[in-house]
């Protein structure tokens, strides 16, 4: 495919505003904020194209002999060849037995497994539209996921497939008959060509369940065919063996795994039957993994480990993301892993990837997100005034990108809060750039709590409390006040044997910010509410407070 790359990355850079600024990425004529990364071309978007057929074209010839997958618990492998033909195989027989056709949604409620991504693939090749969930969902959750995405059919295991409503056709990946599906001579005259175009919905994700109603996010293939490109632009020179410890189903992990095999590595999935950090870190050792993928929360306990048994000679990189990671986290994961880089990055799962950290000068900034992503363009604005900021200074994150969603599905309210009438996507993410184009973010816009008249980030107080040595997790939120609107209160996780009172950590928040934004109750709790990627469930913080007598604020 590499024929439809049609423009130079010289020629895009020539392309860019002659007020950009070098350093930070800023036009001042424009008020807009671009990327510091050379440009990668993509194909023209009036060229039919899947992401599989774009991730295969980038496989060298022959394909990889060392594995594909490789299942950590089972110790499965699947070889490139084998990949590619399960794949193909999967897509014949489900469009011969199964009915499946372009434009359908496919329903999925799997754990992490080694056929999940052999169906991904097979299913996008397929034009068919996939609909990952948590399997954790109640049933009445994923019943609403279900009807919100018009989903025809459903992919779940013995396990998961009872809490789907009863009347969603549903094929069993733990079944004898899917596993003969994967072997080419079940259906093997089938014929799979199908029109896809880059612009075709690719997969409904969902959104903002940590902080009011669920939406479905429709991304298109050519979201997935863009981030891949960029990072297929910067591949190391050596084999990546990575290894995946986010949920397929969330963006993180979702996109990750298809990059992953778009650009040949060798993946590792995880069990959910390992325990936790051990053994991620056994695995690490086993497989000799270069890259570790994990959220915040497995970074901070990679920090705990009070005896460093493992041999993580191999391991050159661990890449945090889903939610933001302390500063405090940060610099005591560097004193105990001092060679291996620490990068960062900034997403959502309407914008895709917005700004990564690459190599070990962008990882030193410990505070920032990293630098914008390839092809992406940004405003900072003021989010009263809507107007476009500069350097250096706060305001909301406005993207444009090709990794971005179509939009929401079935809600027209929700889109048109979410773009501008120029196609600007609102990320709802308090941001700044600084004069080295790298990239800050300060909090969400709506969890900003409202004391008096000035604005206090709750993330920013959530830093400071993770400095704290004797405090293990901590989570701000509001809670309404008569006389000032509202004030910050934290809910904190204290070490095993710590005696850390209400008044020390109030005390100690004290010390290190402006008045206004003080800590004015604490309440101690044994765990954060926290989604898979190690995003803070805010809604169920109000739970914890209201479980606890409030009645004196």
């Amino acid at each position: 495919m590499k024929e439809t790359f049609s423009t130079s990355s010289q020629t895009l850079m020539a392309l860019l505003p002659s007020c950009f600024d070098p350093r930070s990425g800023y036009c001042n004529k424009s008020k807009t904020f671009h990327s510091l990364r050379a440009a990668v071309p993509l194909p023209p978007l009036s060229v039919p194209l899947s992401f599989p057929a774009f991730a295969f074209s980038l496989l060298p010839s022959p394909l990889p002999s060392h594995p594909a997958l490789l299942d950590a618990f089972t110790g499965k492998t699947i070889s490139y060849p084998d990949f590619i033909s399960s794949v193909r195989s999967l897509a014949a027989n489900l469009q011969h037995h199964a009915a499946i056709s372009k434009g359908d949604v496919a329903f999925i409620l799997l754990p992490t497994g080694i056929d999940v991504p052999i169906l991904y693939l097979a299913l996008l090749s397929l034009g068919v539209v996939l609909s990952p969930a948590n399997p954790a969902s109640t049933p009445s959750e994923i019943a609403r996921l279900v009807n919100l995405s018009k989903s025809s059919l459903a992919f779940a295991t013995s396990f998961t497939a009872h809490k789907l409503p009863d009347n969603l056709p549903t094929i069993l990946l733990d079944s004898l008959q899917f596993q003969s599906f994967l072997r080419s001579d079940q259906n093997s005259n089938a014929s799979t060509s199908v029109e896809i175009f880059q612009s075709d919905i690719a997969v409904i994700q969902y959104s903002s369940g940590t902080t009011g109603r669920i939406k479905a996010a429709a991304l298109p293939h050519r979201a997935f065919i863009a981030m891949s490109a960029g990072f297929h632009a910067l591949r190391p020179g050596r084999l990546e063996v990575t290894l995946l410890c986010a949920p397929l189903f969330h963006s993180f992990g979702f996109f990750f795994i298809l990059k992953s095999l778009a650009l040949g590595e060798s993946t590792v999935l995880p069990s959910l039957r390992m325990n936790r950090i051990t053994g991620i870190l056994e695995v690490v050792e086993r497989h000799k993994v270069t890259l570790l993928m994990v959220p915040p929360p497995l970074v901070v306990a990679m920090t705990k480990l009070e005896v460093m048994k493992y041999d993580l000679d191999a391991l050159e990189m661990v890449m945090c993301g889903g939610a933001p990671l302390s500063i405090a986290a940060a610099k005591r994961f560097y004193k105990r892993f001092a060679q291996v880089l620490l990068a960062q990055g900034y997403g959502s799962t309407e914008g895709g990837g917005i700004s990564r950290m690459i190599g070990p000068e962008e990882c030193n900034r410990l505070k920032s997100a990293g630098r914008l992503v390839e092809n992406a363009q940004v405003k900072i604005v003021d989010p009263n005034t809507g107007k476009a900021l500069s350097v250096g200074q706060t305001g909301e994150l406005w993207l444009k990108s090709p990794a971005c969603m179509t939009g929401y599905i079935g809600d027209d309210e929700a889109n048109a809060a979410a773009f501008d009438s120029d196609g600007w996507l609102r990320t709802g993410d308090l941001c700044y750039i600084d004069e080295d184009g790298f990239v800050y973010v300060v909090d969400r816009l709506k969890e900003l709590i409202k004391y008096k008249a000035y604005q206090v980030p709750p993330a920013e107080l959530e830093h400071v409390l993770h400095s704290h040595p004797e405090v293990v997790d901590a989570a701000v939120m509001p809670i309404p006040h008569e006389e000032v609107g509202q004030i910050p209160a934290a809910l904190v996780v204290r070490r095993e044997g710590s005696t850390l009172s209400e008044t020390e950590v109030i005390d100690y928040v004290a010390k290190q910010v402006a008045p206004y934004k003080k800590i004015r109750r604490v309440l101690f709790v044994n765990r954060i509410p926290k989604s898979p990627s190690g995003k803070i469930l805010r809604r169920e913080l109000a739970n914890h407070m209201l479980c606890s007598s409030v009645s004196r604020l």
